[in-house]
């Protein structure tokens, strides 16, 4: 049988305003660039502060304003409950501005390169081969297939099927296969337009001088190549009935291949990105400073034109009350999203500075020495006890934003890590493990690698205390293979 119950339960919900707070908070030093010259392209009320400038409503003409917003604005406000004189208060405090004394003599702002897309270098080569209209339209179609690595991943019969969808010609597969063999993978760099990494790297070798360490390699890449991948060298080698010696020659010439052709090209528009930090530490006169980058961010405020059509229309509106009501309403609508958003920089700024703070605080033994020993075990919860903001607001600092130090710059998120105790009872930082486990496998005998196991005794020799799945999430997270696939011949 249903009943029916009353339930009291509280539930807290962030506003828009808060929620567009928090991913102006987690946007990079760049793309915050570009969301404040959106924001300014689309709010007429906010305005680049420019020494010097002043505006008069009196000098310019009103006229330009006396329009129709009945079908764009919300009608149920009460156009007498709006107290104009709050929005022609001295609005210093709207001034968004950078006010670090640091960069007064840096250049303020910072060269963007241009250039071409991957896909157009190589369709500026296809169109050096002498096709018919018809074969180079289908050509240029598989062209659009390849991707930031160089690979074509689509199935050459949803090819077939897509060009007689788009184009509307009607094509084999025999036809798609020999413009992708003939043409697309003649082009450079060579093994773009493979459809896996065995073609790949089997094209890379048909292009090399002929020699036997060279057709060794392509017998390996074309019969064994999953032997190869899993390092079987002994099953390699009665298979091949090759000596040790010409086998470890042969994959010396298969590991100076290129697995990502894509990637070289330096036309690549994402390989133009210029990494900005967020941040800048340095040292000085004994003492860490920070910095907040925001050379390229332009300096804002709320339109004093804005302002002073406002000022104009308190003046008239008893005159002609009806007529200027929608011309207030808009106005209203422009400069309160206006002053959210100058007030939202300053909530950014502030955040930015505050976390970034805490943690230099937490961890400036490390900043002050560079020495990674000096890392402190420090999570998430740590800073956000420390400030009073919540665990995500860190976690968005930490996990997009990058530090500049005297050091090298690094993404916020690696100074962040796991608290461990040794033999000694001491706290240390899963840092300090991680970098221990990298020089115990950089020291290793490659022909005998060091397994998991044995790293977790090394570690306890040495007073850490580590089990092996532990050593085993480390290496994954420090993106270093397991012991056979680091073996060499």
């Amino acid at each position: 049988m249903l009943k029916h119950k009353l339930l009291q339960k509280g539930q807290q919900k962030l506003s828009p305003q808060q929620i567009k707070l928090m991913k102006l908070v987690q946007l990079s030093t760049l793309d915050f660039e570009q969301r404040v010259k959106q924001e300014l392209e689309e709010n007429p009320a906010l305005e680049e502060e420019i020494e010097d400038e002043t505006t008069s409503i009196e000098e310019s003409d009103t006229s330009v304003i006396d329009f129709d917003l009945s079908e764009q604005e919300d009608k149920s406000i009460d156009i007498s409950e709006i107290n104009i004189d709050e929005y022609l208060s001295d609005d210093e405090i709207l001034d968004f501005k950078n006010n670090n004394p640091n960069n007064h003599n840096e250049e303020k702002y910072i060269p963007i390169v241009s250039g071409i897309s991957f896909q157009e270098y190589l369709k500026s080569q296809l169109h050096t081969f002498r096709l018919n209209q018809e074969d180079l339209l289908i050509a240029d179609f598989i062209l659009g297939n390849i991707d930031e690595d160089g690979y074509i991943r689509r199935k050459i019969p949803a090819i077939v099927d897509d060009i007689l969808l788009i184009l509307g010609i009607p094509v084999t597969e025999e036809k798609v296969e020999k413009l992708l063999v003939n043409y697309i993978q003649k082009l450079e760099p060579i093994g773009v337009g493979a459809r896996n990494l065995q073609e790949c790297l089997f094209i890379q070798l048909e292009n090399k001088k002929k020699s036997h360490d060279v057709n060794l390699a392509k017998r390996i890449i074309r019969n064994n190549f999953e032997s190869f991948t899993k390092k079987h060298y002994q099953k390699l080698q009665n298979k091949l009935g090759t000596t040790k010696n010409d086998l470890r020659k042969a994959i010396y010439q298969i590991e100076k291949l290129n697995p990502k052709p894509g990637k070289i090209y330096s036309g690549n528009p994402r390989n133009l990105d210029h990494l900005i930090p967020d941040f800048t530490i340095c040292i000085s006169d004994g003492k860490l400073e920070l910095s907040l980058n925001q050379r390229n961010t332009p300096e804002i405020k709320v339109s004093s034109l804005y302002l002073n059509m406002l000022k104009y229309y308190k003046n008239s509106k008893e005159r002609n009350m009806k007529k200027n009501e929608n011309t207030i309403l808009f106005l209203k609508k422009k400069i309160d999203s206006a002053k959210w958003f100058v007030d939202a920089i300053k909530q950014r700024q502030n955040t930015l500075m505050l976390t970034m703070n805490a943690i230099m605080d937490y961890q400036k033994e490390y900043f002050f020495t560079g020495d990674p020993y000096k890392i402190k075990p420090m999570i998430l919860k740590n800073i956000s006890q420390k400030i009073g903001v919540g665990i995500s607001t860190v976690s968005r600092v930490a996990n997009s934003k990058y530090v500049n130090t005297p050091y090298g710059t690094f993404l916020i998120k690696s100074f962040f890590s796991e608290k461990m105790i040794n033999e000694e009872g001491m706290e240390i930082s899963s840092i300090e493990i991680k970098k221990l486990l990298g020089e115990s496998i950089a020291k290793e005998n490659k022909r005998r690698p060091l397994t998991d196991e044995k790293l977790s005794k090394i570690l306890k020799r040495k007073g850490y205390l580590v089990a092996r799945r532990t050593v085993a999430k480390y290496r994954d997270q420090m993106q270093i293979p397991v012991a056979r696939m680091r073996k060499i011949l």
